[in-house]
């Protein structure tokens, strides 16, 4: 299924937007920064993403939470396991999901990217839904920032390389390029 965007929001998808974004800097944007997130780590599905992204997240709901609930993180998207796309900052804005980050020299890529998160972890493997989706949703960016090329797609270990280690060994660059 084709994504249509419009004023910065992807349709179809689940919307629900985060308070952690703010303006860019510039209207610059040509990076897509691939991540990975699972809370508690290992653990798929349940409300624990949204609640971080969110700024809801319950310190008490799990042990892991209480060292990291009063984050103010967020990416753009997430793709789940099972293929859906929740939007939380409509791309025109800033998400706060590379933290200490440099491209090709160019630091604070928050500034110029656009950060999707995968529902895994670094060491495990990705879903064929995810890899379909992801590749849809970057090939609707693409059109809409044409800054952003296929060499200008990236994980976030690479712009945060000692920092970050996602998407990890298991995401399939090859496998994603060719869906491309």
């Amino acid at each position: 299924m084709p994504f249509t965007l419009q004023e910065g929001w992807l349709s179809p998808a689940r919307h629900c937007e985060s308070p952690h974004q703010d303006d860019r800097p510039d209207a610059d944007i040509s990076l897509l920064v691939v991540h990975c997130i699972s809370l508690p780590p290992g653990r798929f599905g349940g409300p624990y993403i949204d609640d971080l992204f969110m700024g809801r997240l319950d310190s008490s709901a799990h042990p892991y939470f209480e060292g990291i609930y009063q984050l103010r993180v967020s990416a753009h998207c997430l793709i789940r396991r099972d293929g859906e796309l929740v939007q939380y900052v409509p791309f025109h804005r800033r998400a706060w999901h590379a933290g200490l980050s440099c491209f090709e020299g160019r630091d604070k890529c928050n500034d110029f990217s656009v950060g999707i998160e995968l529902e895994g972890t670094d060491t495990g493997d990705y879903t064929p839904a995810q890899y379909r989706v992801l590749a849809e949703v970057t090939r609707a960016l693409m059109q809409a920032y044409p800054a952003i090329t296929p060499s200008r797609i990236t994980g976030h270990s690479d712009i945060a390389p000692g920092r970050k280690t996602d998407p990890g060994p298991g995401f399939d660059w090859t496998r994603f390029r060719a869906l491309l």
